[in-house]
């Protein structure tokens, strides 16, 4: 079973996400976000509460360049190569950030995570796997490791900020 909220009173979503969604202009994306009994924290859970493919999901992950943290958004049936993303920032050492971190840079918990909507001023780095853009729609965490939100991946890219790289591993 899950709920989706039509207003923002009572959203699924984070509060602070909901917000930084009105913010933007996305008051409609308010009331697609879908909110699950259980948990869609890993990508594997998200797909299989929603029922979609695992590539269609679109992890937000938090990883630290030369100790300054940067997000990676990736679909989720993709690994992040690290060093493919230490040479797209032009970093000496890039590590997966500690969850103290993570909250710290965002406010929000791993598996959690939105793509955007975070509570940094301070500009984090944003890059974004073209894996992402071989599907009409992806679906991302909106704050909570319950809730979930769909969004054109261009779309999604545009409001992250993020830049449109390939960060993925590839098979040998």
């Amino acid at each position: 079973m899950t709920t989706s909220a039509t207003g923002t009173e009572g959203s699924a979503a984070h509060p602070r996400f909901a917000e930084a969604l009105r913010e933007l202009g996305l008051e409609d994306v308010v009331g697609q976000v879908r909110r699950f009994p259980d948990a869609t924290r890993t990508a594997a859970e998200a797909a299989a509460a929603i029922g979609c493919e695992l590539s269609e999901i679109c992890k937000s992950l938090i990883f630290a360049a030369d100790g300054d943290p940067v997000l990676v958004l990736m679909d989720g049936a993709s690994r992040v190569d690290l060093d493919r993303v230490r040479e797209e920032l032009g970093a000496g050492r890039v590590t997966r950030a500690k969850a103290d971190v993570v909250r710290e840079t965002t406010g929000y918990a791993i598996g959690g995570v939105p793509p955007f909507g975070h509570r940094t001023r301070t500009r984090t780095r944003v890059l974004a796997d073209r894996s992402l853009l071989d599907h009409p729609v992806v679906w991302a965490a909106a704050g909570t490791p319950y809730a979930v939100f769909p969004m054109p991946p261009k779309d999604l890219i545009t409001h992250a900020g993020a830049t449109l790289v390939d960060v993925r591993e590839h098979e040998a």
